[in-house]
């Protein structure tokens, strides 16, 4: 009797997860539909021409080519599906660099929208186009120092053979050593309190501008600063995520299928949903691209469009 409700146990555990990728399945099918939609929406006017809008749209290429990463991980790793150790380093190194890409491309769309409204008369200067793709090349720089310390590591640590050998690929078989998880847990960290002193510092900054603008100027100033806000936010659901490994580690030493539940959760909640519903949310408060969005999704039905989108 024991082993008949063990299986029947093991079945119903089975067919819940099936249903749980399933869910993913659709949830990742209609973000990369939106995100897709809001990349067309950069694309089809002149948006890519201001620095603000090309920071935005890194952030959803970024967004996009994460959630595709992980949702095929996460079918690979479900099916039990087994890969060279060589194809697996280079899954990791493209989603530890996207995993930080987007936290550090908010944090420079923070610093545009200070320059904005603190030293307007330096912004053109400072946000060119030209400056913009310096930008991106500093935030892809330093998203990748993360991913080099861990796979330096990693290299020095396994034989040659190592790399033509098939297993399931996850982030975990790179960690070794205990230390390890410490030191990238370090890092980690660090660049989150970088990014959180220059969150705090745009925000006094332009509080203070706020307080001190004409009746004119408060309207756009008190934009600016609730974008700020929106960014901090942003980075708080990015910092979660980062915290989620540790979380889930000492829960697999409880209970396996509480482990289970809890990943899952934490994928839906903190890596799936924000990464489309901030970029969507941050889109539709800019009223420039809310029109052109609202174009393009209805496919030039709406005619109310701003004529000086440029």
């Amino acid at each position: 009797m024991a082993t008949n409700n063990s299986v029947v146990g093991g079945e119903s555990s089975t067919y819940k997860i099936n249903d749980r990728v399933i869910l993913v399945q659709v949830l990742v099918s209609v973000f990369i539909c939106i995100n897709c939609l809001l990349i067309t929406t950069l694309f089809m006017k002149d948006f890519y021409t201001t620095m603000r809008y090309i920071l935005f749209a890194i952030t959803l290429l970024s967004d996009s080519l994460f959630l595709i990463m992980t949702d095929i991980l996460l079918i690979l790793i479900y099916f039990k599906f087994t890969m060279q150790m060589w194809l697996c380093v280079i899954m990791y190194i493209v989603l530890s660099l996207y995993t930080f890409v987007t936290p550090v491309t908010l944090t420079a769309m923070t610093l545009e929208r200070y320059v904005a409204i603190c030293m307007p008369l330096r912004h053109g200067e400072l946000c060119s186009t030209r400056r913009a793709l310096h930008c991106i090349l500093i935030i892809h720089g330093l998203s990748s120092i993360p991913c080099i310390v861990v796979l330096s590591i990693w290299f020095a640590s396994v034989t040659p053979s190592f790399y033509t050998q098939g297993r399931l690929c996850s982030v975990e078989m790179f960690i070794f050593y205990k230390w390890q998880g410490h030191l990238r847990s370090a890092i980690n960290q660090f660049y989150f309190f970088i990014m959180c002193i220059i969150i705090v510092f745009c925000y006094v900054k332009i509080m203070k501008v706020a307080k001190a603008a004409s009746v004119e100027n408060k309207k756009s100033t008190w934009k600016g600063l609730r974008t700020v806000i929106l960014h901090a936010f942003q980075l708080l659901l990015c910092l979660i995520q980062l915290w989620c490994p540790f979380i889930e580690a000492a829960v697999l030493q409880i209970n396996f299928m509480l482990y289970i539940n809890v990943r899952y959760f934490n994928y839906i909640t903190f890596i799936l949903a924000p990464r489309c519903l901030s970029p969507l949310v941050y889109g539709l408060r800019d009223e420039m691209f809310f029109h052109a969005l609202k174009y393009y999704a209805l496919c030039g039905l709406y005619k109310k469009q701003p004529s000086n989108l440029r």
